[in-house]
Order: structure tokens, then sequence, then C-alpha cells
């Protein structure tokens, strides 16, 4: 397989190069200007793998809430993982924690997104038999219809084809990242849009492609991504992201094959990214890393209000689903702006003072 073929699907519009001209010039900024103390930065962190961790399961179908997530890590060390969603929890937890701490001794190699893949499914037993290694059967990913029928949406690379198609991949890459003649931005969503398409593994490989995003753009300079969860804002816009990603892999090793759809997407998520560290940067104030909506529904909390999911979905007139509501509630507890009072349905939220 041609690796000319990566450098030539990269079409660069004026957007692009606009939008890339702004991140790095907040890369800069952050590089040059940064005042925030080592405990906040530290705080951050944390709360970043717990946004990260639960962002990344969720998106994969895990129901757990940042809030649950984060009272979950606390008593890890003391017991087992005993479902599904707490064993892929544990496991994304450590890897992103363990990028995010180890980046500089990090490579990307065959060997390191192995021993991603056997980080990530550490803890879940329904994986022991394939962790750490590539798939050995197809994974053709399909999705139900409103019919209730399997669709084909993609045939990812059979598994004969994988462990070569890797090594170009990846030689392409590192060899791009070191050249320094095309824009890191461009190499990194090239490599995680072919790693999406080989799909190597049987399962995992959405959570280890966005653990790779992480350390690619770490190893590139951006040094705030530890401190705004790329994986949440990917969440927030989940049903762009596979738009993004559809509308590419359609033409995948074909004549027109053209990557801008997922590029267009990729720097969009980095321009929300650096936004939200902007705000980090001009104010220390834990609000500042919430979204819009999150913002909407801390507002709504005045004085000693005590409000339940329901008062919240009335004061807001319906217009932003209740999962969301509860997102965005589990959030501002985990950040201490808000408290929660009684369990179940009689649970209501106050404003921290």
């Amino acid at each position: 397989m041609d690796q000319n073929r990566f450098n030539k699907r990269i079409k660069l519009t004026q957007e692009i190069l606009a939008k890339i001209g702004k991140i790095d010039e907040f890369k800069g900024l952050w590089q040059g200007s940064l005042r925030i103390s080592p405990q906040i930065l530290g705080r951050l962190k944390l709360w970043v793998i717990i946004t990260s961790t639960g962002a990344s399961t969720r998106i994969e179908g895990a129901k757990m809430t940042d809030e649950e997530i984060a009272r979950f890590l606390r008593g890890l060390n003391s017991k087992h993982p005993k479902n599904r969603d707490e064993q892929e929890v544990a496991g994304y937890a450590d890897l992103i924690g363990r990028i995010f701490d180890n980046w500089k001794t990090v490579k990307l190699s065959e060997n390191w997104i192995l021993q991603f893949h056997d980080i990530l499914l550490h803890f879940s037993d329904k994986d022991q038999i394939h962790k750490g290694k590539y798939k050995s059967a197809p994974n053709t990913v399909v999705m139900t219809n409103s019919k209730g029928e399997q669709v084909i949406l993609f045939n990812p690379t059979p598994p004969y084809l994988v462990k070569p198609e890797m090594q170009i991949a990846i030689e392409w890459a590192n060899e791009e990242l070191e050249k320094k003649e095309i824009h890191p931005l461009l190499i990194v969503a090239n490599f995680i849009f072919e790693f999406l398409a080989i799909h190597p593994f049987k399962d995992g490989n959405g959570r280890i492609s966005r653990a790779l995003t992480n350390l690619l753009l770490l190893k590139s300079g951006y040094g705030y991504i530890p401190y705004v969860s790329l994986d949440e804002i990917i969440e927030e816009t989940k049903a762009d992201y596979y738009l993004a990603l559809r509308a590419t892999q359609k033409n995948h090793k074909t004549d027109k094959e053209d990557i801008t759809p997922w590029v267009d997407y990729f720097i969009d998520a980095l321009m929300e990214q650096t936004i939200r560290a902007k705000k980090i940067m001009e104010e220390d104030q834990p609000e500042k890393l919430l979204s819009e909506k999150q913002m909407l529904i801390y507002d709504l909390f005045e004085g000693d209000k005590e409000l339940a999911v329901a008062d919240i979905d009335k004061l807001l007139k319906n217009k932003i689903p209740q999962s969301t509501i509860k997102q965005a509630l589990s959030r501002l507890v985990v950040l201490k702006l808000i408290s929660r009072i009684g369990q179940g349905r009689s649970t209501r939220y106050k404003k921290t003072v």
C-alpha cells in the first residue's frame, strides 16, 4: 500500500488553514503566559481524567455519569470493578492518566498501541483473551435502522492486513512529524482517521483512537490538552463525529479519497477546546469550565433554591433533554458548584456556598 495516498487525500481549504492558525496562536499564548498555579492545574487534570473517561465510555454505550465515575475511582484501589461499565471506566481512566503523566517517554509505535489496548481492557472480564492483540476475525461496523434491521456502515481492514497497514500508517505519521512539512494537526487527523478505518482491534477502537489523539497532540506541543477534555467535546458533538467519519470512510482506499469532512470536524473540536482553555487562563473559576448548557442550568440555582431534575426541565421549558440535564448536574457536583440532597426520586440539588 502506497504511503503517498495519505498525503494526497489531504485537501487544504482557506477555512481549515485559518482555524489551524488560531489554534496555534492559542498554543503559543498558553506556553508563553500561563500563570495558573500547579495546584489548580493538578485539580483540572483530575477533573479531565474523570470527564474524558465518562465521555469516551459513554460514546461507546456506557451509562455512568461523571459523578458516579468520580465516586467509583476514589474507591477503586479497594475493590475490583464489578460490571462492564465499571470495568471500561477503570481501564480508560488508567490509560488516559498514564498518557497525561508520561507522554514525553511514550512513542507512537505498534508496541505502545498494543500496550494501550492491554491497559484499556485490563479490568474487562470479557476481553481478557484478545486484550493487547490485533483482531483475529472481521469486525464490520453496523448500525440498527428504525425497522430493527442491521445495516453495514463500513467494512474495516481484514485481520490478515491489519499488521502491515498499521505499520505503514505509524511509519508515515512518525516520518511526517519529523520532517515538519505537513502541519502536525493534519498528520494527527490523518493518522487517527486511518486507525479508525483499519479498526485493528476486536473492541476498544474508539477509545484507543481518542487516547492516541490526546497523546499525539501533547507530543506536538499542545500543552493544554490535559486541562480541557477533548473527549467531552466529542461526546457533545457525537452525531457530527459519526457523520464526518462516515462521509470520509465511504471513499477510503478509492481514487476519490478525500478526508476533508473528517479534518473539518477534528479542527472544529480543537477550536472549541482552545475556547474552553482560554476561559481557564483568563479567570480561575470552576464555572469557567462549563459548557453553555451547563452554565444555563447552573444559573438557575439562585440563593438557597433547591431544584430537582423535573424542576429544571420545567424552568427550561423542555428545551434540553433530561439526560443532558442529569449529565450537567453530575458535572456541577463533580466541580463542587452544587451539592446533592437526598437520593432516588427525591434527589434535589442546591448551590454550594
